[in-house]
């Protein structure tokens, strides 16, 4: 049988166990020109629950009764397609499942496992995460060497690859987190040179930790928390910096949206506020996913993973995100 993680009613604030269903369908059969895929790791992200909202976004909301979308790496259990043999590694875009129909087109990709550890990399490192890091530090903010990089979420997937990334190319890297374990971790684990701990902080007393850190302004700002932390990092912007906005996740649980309220600074500043996707850099996968993992290998970069297990446990893993119990990329282990 095919168990399917479905969604079963658009969540309102945070989500509940009620807003989701667990059920057991046939395995399905292959599609004209499509491949059936048995699922062994499914990404958990914050994105997801934008995707559960009927609100217009980037990519379709999920259908009500659909399996909660999912980028996945699994094995091609069935194909009528002559590109995927059974057997095949392949990573793509489906649903927490055990089996996956993929028509043909889409986002489906091989993918060698013989060069990694283990296939769930193809979800951190070298999967959309660990890239939406590579591409939106390095092609859309375009560090040059000395100029102060500030990351919000920095104990987070994307974020703690950010800040690596930065000190690769040379950046002054300040990471913003939660909690003195996270900015623990950020200094001794992801090598960040300073850490801020935004919890139980104002506006004002969170700008003066920035102020402090970067007295000359901040470069680039690679944002992915927003509410009041960017509020705090828009004051302490230097001339002609540049924003990449690639998440918000305090407001994703918020029925009436916390918003951007200081502009001001984008304006004196002249800096630049860019919304970033990582699915405009998928041609470019493989090349950018090599480079990482060279930097693996050299002990340059290092990517945590939060591996839970069982697709029974699907909600309390997804959870995780929002109560910041992840430690690293999290994953969800089917197979």
């Amino acid at each position: 049988m095919n168990r399917r993680f479905l969604l079963a009613r658009r969540p309102h604030g945070v989500p509940v166990p009620a807003d989701f269903a667990l059920v057991e369908a046939p395995v399905p059969t292959p599609p004209p020109g499509g491949l059936v895929v048995r699922n062994h790791y499914c990404s958990l992200d914050p994105a997801q629950r934008g995707w559960m909202d009927d609100a217009p976004s980037y990519m379709p909301p999920i259908a009500l009764g659909d399996p909660v979308r999912a980028t996945t790496v699994g094995v091609v259990h069935a194909s009528d397609n002559p590109e995927f043999r059974p057997g095949d590694w392949v990573m793509g875009l489906n649903g927490i499942e055990d089996y996956s129909v993929c028509a043909p087109g889409g986002f489906t990709m091989k993918v060698d496992v013989t060069q990694v550890a283990s296939p769930s990399l193809f979800l951190s490192a070298m999967g959309a995460v660990g890239l939406t890091g590579y591409f939106g530090l390095l092609e859309v903010a375009k560090p040059q060497p000395g100029e102060v990089l500030l990351v919000s979420g920095a104990a987070g997937a994307v974020g703690s690859a950010v800040g690596q990334i930065g000190k690769i190319v040379g950046c002054r890297t300040i990471g913003i987190a939660g909690g003195p374990d996270k900015c623990r971790r950020l200094l001794t684990d992801y090598g960040f040179d300073v850490a801020i701990d935004y919890k139980g902080k104002s506006v004002t007393e969170l700008a003066a930790e920035i102020r402090a850190a970067a007295p000359g302004g901040v470069n680039i700002v690679f944002e992915n928390v927003g509410g009041t932390v960017m509020d705090a990092e828009m004051l302490n912007l230097a001339k002609h910096a540049r924003i990449v906005l690639c998440g918000l996740i305090s407001e994703y649980n918020l029925a009436e949206k916390y918003g951007l309220r200081n502009l001001w600074p984008i304006l004196t500043q002249q800096a630049t506020l860019y919304g970033y996707l990582i699915m405009d850099y998928a041609p470019r996968f493989a090349e950018a996913g090599a480079v990482m993992a060279q930097w693996m290998a050299e002990g340059r970069l290092r990517i945590d993973e939060d591996v839970q297990e069982g697709l029974e446990n699907a909600y309390e893993a997804f959870m995780r995100l929002f109560t910041g119990a992840n430690t690293g990329k999290l994953v969800l282990k089917i197979a």
